[in-house]
């Protein structure tokens, strides 16, 4: 299905559109974690998941950053296709070691608790060569407006 087609069947407007993506993987770029991608959407799926969490340095110096702007964005799955419009209703940053329990536990992740969130997390980010204990993680929090 195509983005346009989505976004029809979900009944919202073309111009509020902002980014298609699939989590732990770049905005527009390949999938190459579809195992993961499909795992945390399927969270978001199922109502667990209303947040999530990337490094700061993982943004260039001219990419925009998530806003609370009324715009939406598509999630994918693992194989590209459109799942889930949902639009962003909070973010901040915090340094990786003043992430909350509460968002942690928003995350959906595991048993949602912060110890499993710093686990995963530090995993994935020292996988990416980035992680540092005093690192700025960017949370955004997220309400879905239609899913398939």
């Amino acid at each position: 299905m195509t983005y346009e087609d989505f976004i029809k069947e979900a009944g919202l407007a073309r111009e509020n559109f902002r980014w298609a993506w699939a989590f732990c993987n770049e905005v527009d770029g390949p999938i190459t974690e579809p195992e993961l991608a499909d795992e945390l959407l399927n969270l978001v799926l199922v109502g667990k998941k209303s947040a999530t969490a990337s490094a700061l340095a993982d943004y260039g110096e001219d990419e925009p950053l998530p806003s609370v702007d009324g715009k939406f964005d598509i999630l994918l799955d693992g194989k590209g296709q459109p799942r889930a419009a949902i639009r962003t209703s909070k973010v901040y940053v915090r340094k990786f070691s003043e992430v909350s329990a509460e968002h942690a536990y928003k995350e959906g992740e595991g048993d949602q608790s912060l110890e499993y969130w710093r686990e995963v997390h530090q995993d994935f980010w020292n996988g990416l060569g980035i992680y540092q204990p005093d690192m700025d993680v960017l949370c955004e929090e997220f309400e879905v407006l239609y899913q398939k």
